[in-house]
């Protein structure tokens, strides 16, 4: 006991929170993961009543009850005034003395950068893309699907696959290989069978995302259709990043495009070598990576930047949670 904390760092996604509590020399005094994070879902006091417990259980193992500064990195914070909203609910439970809110996306990039400048994209469920500079200055798309302008992610993925596999089976549209791989994969004869389960949910709506890395092994197969949508996905991850880079001014300068999200990161040779190739042709001082760190460390790290913190406290951070 008598230990102060610095940050109280939160990671939260759609399935699972990342809770790590950081003291002043940077060391990280204890860590927690909980079940996802869904104000859409379950209302905002029921959602962060949830985080609650994983933060309660960090505390606890940390021996503070406190910290200087909350820097939470939230999913579905996706608007400023929805950020405000839940800042807000998380300065009423008192957990530090300030507290910023920011979407999850921001941890991705923060996390995968030695200091707060650079861009990422991040395709999981969905699409988004944030970029930011060490003066404070952001660029962010809404991130709400088709309503924002959105294209990708993996539900969006999937949907695209059924509807073009549809089509192909009942003659609207030309061949494709997904029209047997796509039923198949649930055990099913034809796509007419994988329609009528979907719509029925004899197969669960949560399921439909593993759809998505049949399209993948679609496409490797060399299947048209398929690399067509693949080919679209790329295009779309090198728009929003250059988009960003634009509005940062930051074509000019050699900048990190960090890359994350189920999708980004499974290693589909098509899709990464297509993104590599629009950047380098649209954006040619970007620098393309994947993130491997997790994403807590960059909210982490969003706080102790938020409180000033040296390099080498932060370097400290980052050692915990990349070593081994």
């Amino acid at each position: 006991m008598g230990l102060t904390a610095s940050v109280l760092a939160i990671d939260a996604g759609n399935s699972k929170t990342d809770v790590a509590v950081v003291a002043p020399d940077g060391n990280v005094l204890a860590t927690a993961r909980g079940g996802g994070f869904r104000p859409p879902a379950v209302g905002v006091e029921a959602a962060v009543d949830a985080l609650a417990d994983t933060v309660t259980r960090a505390y606890r193992a940390a021996g503070v009850t406190t910290a200087a500064h909350v820097s939470a990195c939230l999913a579905n914070a996706d608007l400023p005034v929805e950020e405000e909203q839940l800042a807000a609910a998380l300065h009423a439970r008192a957990w530090g003395d300030s507290v910023d809110v920011r979407n999850d996306t921001f941890a991705i990039l923060r996390a995968g950068v030695a200091e707060p400048r650079g861009v990422a994209v991040v395709c999981g469920a969905g699409i988004n893309c944030v970029g930011m500079r060490p003066d404070g200055r952001t660029a962010r798309f809404p991130a709400l699907g088709r309503l924002s302008g959105d294209w990708g992610g993996g539900w969006g993925l999937a949907e695209e696959a059924v509807w073009h596999a549809a089509r192909a089976e009942d003659g609207r549209g030309g061949p494709t290989a997904l029209t047997h791989t796509l039923p198949a994969h649930f055990g099913l004869p034809t796509m007419y069978a994988l329609i009528e389960s979907l719509h029925l949910e004899h197969i669960p709506p949560s399921r439909r995302h593993e759809l998505t890395p049949v399209l993948f092994a679609t496409a490797t197969e060399g299947d048209p259709v398929a690399r067509t949508i693949v080919d679209r996905l790329a295009r779309e991850v090198a728009t929003m990043a250059t988009v960003a880079l634009t509005r940062l001014h930051l074509l000019e300068e050699e900048t990190p495009v960090l890359l994350g999200g189920g999708v980004l990161t499974a290693g589909h040779n098509q899709l990464d070598d297509q993104v590599r190739d629009l950047l380098a042709a649209r954006a040619p001082k970007a620098v393309p990576r994947v993130v491997s760190a997790r994403p807590v460390l960059g909210a982490a790290l969003l706080g102790l930047d938020r409180l000033g913190a040296g390099a080498e406290v932060r370097e400290k951070v980052r050692s915990h949670f990349t070593a081994g």
